[in-house]
C-alpha cells in the first residue's frame, strides 16, 4: 500500500538505496588491493603540511576500523578467530561507536548492522529482528555475553540498554552450530564491559531531550589490587513519550568482579539486572487507509494497561591456561525473567460507524528460570606438520517456564478515535496459571581449524543437541505431554588469505529452527520435528592499510524446510512439508575519506520466497508458493558520515533505509519503504568533559516500525526529537 507517511518515502527511498548501493560497491572496488584513493588522501595530508617531514597525526584517521575484522570474535567462532579467519559474515559494533551515534537501545544499535532490520513491539520484548529473510526470536537469536536465554512464548526482553555495552557482535546467516536451534537467520551477541587491570576510571552521563526524556548513567572499572579488578555500570532512563500516556522507564544495573589467582587461572563473577516498564503502546489504526493527523499521537490502550519486565543474569566464569597450547573455560549461569502484560492490542477502524473497535484484551504472565553450565577446552598443536586448533565442549541446562493468562481472550470495546476515553481493562475470564514446562537440554560441540599453510585453511564445526520438554497443562491434564528433540548441525568452510589483510571464503552450513518457541512447544506442534535449514555462502573481506578502514562482500542462499503447511488434498490436515528460501548479497564499507572525514555504509539486497506453503482461507486451500514472507524487507541500507571539522568538534550524519514489507502471506498489500535521517554534533570541551547534541528523524517522517497482520494498525516510529548530553570522565 505504501502509506508510510508521504509519497516521498515510496518514490524517493528506492532511489536513495540505489545511490547508496552504488556508492558502497563503487568505493569497495576503489579501495581494494592498492587502496588508491586512500593513498591519495594520505598524500594530500602530507602535502598540506608544507614539509617533506612527518605529517600531522589525526587520531580519527588512525583509529581502528569499526568493522574490526582483524580482532578476535567469539560469536563467529569459539576458537576466538578473527572475522578474517572465519568463513562467515561477522560484524562488530563497538560500544563507543554505538553511544556516539545516540543509539540508546540494543535494537536501535544492531539495526545499523548490515541487513539487520527490526520489528519492535512491546509484546515481543521490543527486540524482534529480521536477517537474511527470516524473522523473530525463533530465527534470529539474541545472546548476552555469549549465553542465550531460551525464548519463552516468542519473547526475549534482555539486554536492552547500551550504556554498559563493550561491543555487539553480529553473525549473519546460519548460526545453529554455535548456539543451537533458532538461529537460521543469524545471531546477535551483546558483550558487556568487563573488569580491566588498568587504573580505576569513572564516567558519568546526563541526558535530557524531547518528550521529557532524561537519562542518568554511571560506570566505573579498574584494578583494586594485584589480584582483584571490577566493573560496575548503572543506567536509568525515563520518557513521557511522543504519544498520549506514552511514559516509559528502565533501569539497567551490571557488575563484575575478577580474581586473578595466577597468570594461568582467573575467575569472574558477573551479575546483570534489568527492569523495564516500556511504553504501553500498540500503535494506531489507519483511518480511511491513512494515519490521521488527529490520531497520530493517540494511545488506544486502556488507562490501566501494564507492561513490566524484570531480568536477572548471574554468571561465574573460570579460565585456566596451563600452557600456551591449552585453554579451558567454564561458565555456570542462572538466568531469570518475569514478565507481565495487561493490554488491548488490536484496534480496527470502522468507516461506517466512524468508531474504533478495540480487541485482544489479554493479560499474560511469564515466570522463567534457566540454570546451566557450559565448558569447553581448546588445544593448539601440530598435525602432520600443519598448525591445528581444536575445541571440544558441552552445554547442559534446565529451563522452568510458567505461563499465566486470562484466555480465551474475550474483552472488546468500541471507542471514538478522536474524542477518546481510554477506559479500563476488563476481561470475562480469570487470570490464572495455564501451563508450565520443564525443558532439559544438553549439547556437545566441536570446532577445528586446520591451516595447510599461510594462505589456506579449513574451519569445521559440529554440534549435537538433545532437548526434552515436559509440558503440564494446569487446566486439562489430558493435554499434558512430553516431547524429545534430537538434532545435529554443522558448518564447513575454507579460507584463502593471499596476505594478512584480506581473505576469500566459502562455507556450507546446516541449521535448525523451532516451529514456535522450543520451551513453549504447543500440543499442536508436539507431533512435528524442528524445521531444518541449509546455507551456502561465499565472500571476501579486506582490511585497508594504516587503519583507514575495511570492506566486505558476501553472497548466500538459505533454504528452510519442514514448515507447517496444509495438505493439498485435505485442508483440515497439517503437514510438515513447507519450504522457504532466501538468497542475497551484502556489502559493508568503513573508510577514512580524509584525515578528518570518515564514511560507514552497508547495503543488503535479498529475494525471500515461500517455495511450498499452503493456507486455508474461507475453507479453501490456497497456495502461497512464490510469495514473499510477510514482514520481511528485501532491501536495507545504512549510511554514516563523521567529520572532525575542528580539533575538539565533530559532526555526524546517519541515514537508515528499510525497504517495503508485505502485510501477509498472500502478498495482498505492501507497506512502503521508509528512510530516516539523524544528525549530531559533539564538543570535547576538555579531556574530561564531552557535550553532544543529537537530532533524530530530521525530516519528521511518519512511518511504521511494525504493523499488524492486516496492515491496518501501525506502530509508529519516533518523530523528530532532540537530545542534549554531557559525558564526564574522571
Amino acid at each position: 500500500m505504501g502509506q508510510a507517511s508521504p509519497a516521498r518515502d515510496r518514490t524517493g527511498a528506492p532511489l536513495q538505496w540505489a545511490r547508496l548501493s552504488g556508492l558502497s560497491l563503487g568505493l569497495s572496488l576503489a579501495f581494494g588491493p592498492g587502496g588508491a584513493l586512500a593513498q591519495s588522501g594520505e598524500a594530500a595530508g602530507n602535502a598540506s603540511s608544507g614539509s617533506t617531514g612527518l605529517a600531522p597525526v589525526q587520531v580519527e584517521a588512525g583509529r581502528r576500523s569499526p568493522l574490526a575484522i582483524d580482532e578476535p570474535s567469539h560469536t563467529g567462532s569459539r576458537l576466538g578467530l578473527t572475522p578474517l579467519e572465519t568463513p562467515a559474515s561477522i560484524e562488530v559494533l563497538t560500544g563507543d561507536a554505538i553511544r556516539a551515534r545516540g543509539d540508546v537501545s540494543v535494537v536501535d544499535a544492531v539495526t545499523r548492522a548490515t541487513g539487520i532490520t527490526g520489528s519492535p513491539g512491546p509484546g515481543n520484548g521490543g527486540t524482534a529482528l529480521a536477517a537474511r529473510g527470516f524473522t523473530g526470536h525463533g530465527s534470529v537469536m539474541q545472546l548476552f555475553d555469549g549465553t542465550r536465554l531460551y525464548a519463552g512464548a516468542g519473547t526475549v526482553t534482555f539486554p536492552f540498554d547500551t550504556w554498559s555495552v563493550d561491543r555487539i557482535e553480529v553473525l549473519r546467516g546460519a548460526a545453529s552450530v554455535m548456539f543451537g536451534e533458532g538461529a537460521i537467520g543469524g545471531a546477535i551477541n551483546v558483550v558487556p564491559k568487563k573488569p580491566t587491570r588498568g587504573p580505576i576510571q569513572n564516567e558519568a552521563l546526563v541526558t535530557a531531550g524531547s518528550d521529557a526524556t532524561r537519562q542518568v548513567a554511571f560506570g566505573s572499572g579498574g584494578a583494586i589490587n594485584d589480584m582483584l579488578s571490577y566493573r560496575f555500570d548503572i543506567s536509568h532512563r525515563k520518557t513521557d513519550g511522543f504519544m498520549v500516556r506514552g511514559d516509559a522507564e528502565s533501569l539497567a544495573v551490571g557488575g563484575a568482579v575478577r580474581l586473578d589467582v595466577s597468570p594461568q587461572l582467573q575467575f569472574t563473577l558477573s551479575h546483570d539486572e534489568g527492569r523495564q516498564s516500556p511504553q504501553r503502546y500498540y500503535g494506531v489504526p489507519l483511518i480511511n487507509g491513512r494515519v490521521s493527523s488527529l490520531s497520530r499521537e493517540q494511545n488506544y490502550n486502556p488507562d490501566d494497561a501494564e507492561i513490566k519486565y524484570r531480568d536477572r543474569w548471574t554468571r561465574l566464569d573460570a579460565q585456566w591456561t596451563p600452557s600456551d597450547a591449552v585453554t579451558v573455560r567454564n561458565q555456570l549461569y542462572r538466568l531469570d525473567s518475569k514478565r507481565h502484560w495487561r493490554n488491548s492490542e488490536t484496534y480496527t477502524y470502522n468507516a461506517a460507524t466512524r468508531r474504533v473497535t478495540r480487541g485482544d484484551y489479554l493479560e499474560i504472565g511469564h515466570d522463567q528460570e534457566q540454570v546451566g553450565n557450559r565448558t569447553d577446552a581448546t588445544f593448539r598443536h601440530s598435525l602432520f606438520g600443519m598448525k591445528n586448533q581444536v575445541l571440544v565442549g558441552f552445554d547442559a541446562n534446565r529451563i522452568d517456564f510458567l505461563h499465566t493468562n486470562d484466555s480465551p481472550y474475550g474483552g472488546r470495546s468500541v471507542v471514538d478515535p478522536f474524542v477518546f476515553n481510554p477506559g479500563v481493562y476488563t476481561s470475562p475470564v480469570a487470570y490464572t496459571p495455564r501451563y508450565k514446562t520443564r525443558t532439559s537440554a544438553f549439547a556437545f560441540f566441536a570446532e577445528d581449524k586446520l591451516a595447510f599453510n599461510g594462505q589456506w585453511s579449513v574451519v569445521g564445526s559440529l554440534r549435537w543437541d538433545h532437548a526434552k520438554i515436559a509440558r503440564t497443562d494446569l487446566q486439562n491434564a489430558a493435554s499434558s505431554f512430553q516431547k524429545t528433540f534430537v538434532y545435529g548441525t554443522g558448518r564447513l568452510g575454507v579460507v584463502y588469505a593471499p596476505d594478512a589483510s584480506q581473505s576469500f571464503y566459502a562455507q556450507v552450513a546446516r541449521a535448525a529452527d523451532p516451529l514456535g518457541s522450543l520451551v513453549t512447544t504447543s500440543v499442536s506442534q508436539a507431533s512435528f520435528d524442528l524445521s531444518t535449514g541449509k546455507q551456502v555462502e561465499i565472500g571476501y573481506k579486506r582490511q585497508l592499510a594504516d587503519g583507514r578502514g575495511a570492506w566486505t562482500v558476501a553472497a548466500y542462499r538459505i533454504e528452510k524446510n519442514k514448515l507447517l503447511s496444509r495438505d493439498a488434498n485435505d485442508p483440515t490436515v497439517t503437514q510438515q512439508v513447507g519450504k522457504q528460501s532466501s538468497e542475497g548479497i551484502e556489502a559493508t564499507l568503513d573508510l577514512a575519506l580524509t584525515s578528518t572525514l570518515r564514511l560507514e555504509a552497508n547495503v543488503a539486497k535479498l529475494r525471500a520466497r515461500y517455495d511450498d506453503f499452503n493456507e486455508v482461507v474461507g475453507g479453501r486451500l490456497i497456495s502461497r508458493a512464490g510469495n514473499t514472507p510477510f514482514g520481511v524487507p528485501e532491501e536495507a541500507a545504512n549510511l554514516g558520515l563523521a567529520w572532525r571539522f575542528l580539533p575538539q568538534w565533530e559532526a555526524d550524519f546517519g541515514v537508515r533505509y528499510v525497504g517495503p514489507r508485505q502485510v501477509d502471506a498472500a502478498n495482498s498489500r505492501k507497506i512502503g519503504s521508509y528512510t530516516v535521517a539523524d544528525a549530531g554534533v559533539s564538543w570535547q570541551a576538555n579531556p574530561s568533559l564531552k557535550l553532544a547534541f543529537r537530532a533524530y528523524n530530521l525530516a519528521n517522517r511518519t512511518y511504521p516500525v511494525s504493523f499488524s497482520n492486516s496492515g491496518n494498525q501501525w506502530l509508529l516510529g519516533r518523530p523528530r526529537s532532540f537530545e542534549l548530553s554531557a559525558l564526564v570522565n574522571f
